[in-house]
């Protein structure tokens, strides 16, 4: 009974902390977005021009990425470890702002890449990030590097300037 209960636990606090993301006009998913924008403008601005320079709004990428927790763009287990993560934040708010930090470490995991493609090859990138090969040493890595930005970033609105690169840093 006992399973149960955690289970259900789990899922309430899960849901109310993205409640807004499923209504009408998602503003929690809106919202999201626009932080990682900010964020990746402030963490790379090269990526982020790049990104703009080729017409590509993050809407057009980001929207599934805050909308499915980015279960689309890694295997269950790798799903399992991140969410794990998001449940445990002790502010209670894992899946809602600590998942933009791992949406910016993510972007910029492949920021040198996608500074070389043009549109078509960028769109196509962002539809399906190459990481069918990714297990737990690269989820681990991932959410270092996350941890990282929001400790440098996390309720400091300019106390970095907006073209500092702290792309691929070593956490």
């Amino acid at each position: 009974m006992q399973v149960e209960a955690d289970v259900y636990w789990c899922l309430t606090n899960i849901l109310a902390g993205i409640q807004d993301h499923y209504t009408e006009d998602q503003p929690g998913v809106q919202r999201m977005v626009m932080r990682l924008e900010e964020l990746v403008n402030r963490i790379d601005g090269d990526l982020y021009n790049h990104i703009h320079s080729v017409g590509i709004q993050f809407m057009q990428f980001a929207f599934k990425w805050m909308n499915c927790l980015l279960l689309r763009e890694f295997n269950l287990r790798c799903v399992v470890r991140l969410w794990d993560t998001y449940i445990s934040e002790e502010s209670g708010n894992g899946f809602e702002d600590f998942h933009v930090y791992v949406c910016a470490a993510f972007l910029s995991q492949f920021s040198s890449q996608l500074q070389e493609m043009d549109f078509d090859e960028l769109f196509q990138f962002m539809q399906q990030v190459p990481t069918d090969d990714w297990g737990e040493t690269e989820i681990e890595m991932l959410l270092s590097h996350a941890y990282v930005l929001r400790s440098l970033f996390e309720g400091s609105d300019a106390h970095l300037t907006s073209n500092s690169n702290l792309n691929n840093s070593n956490a």
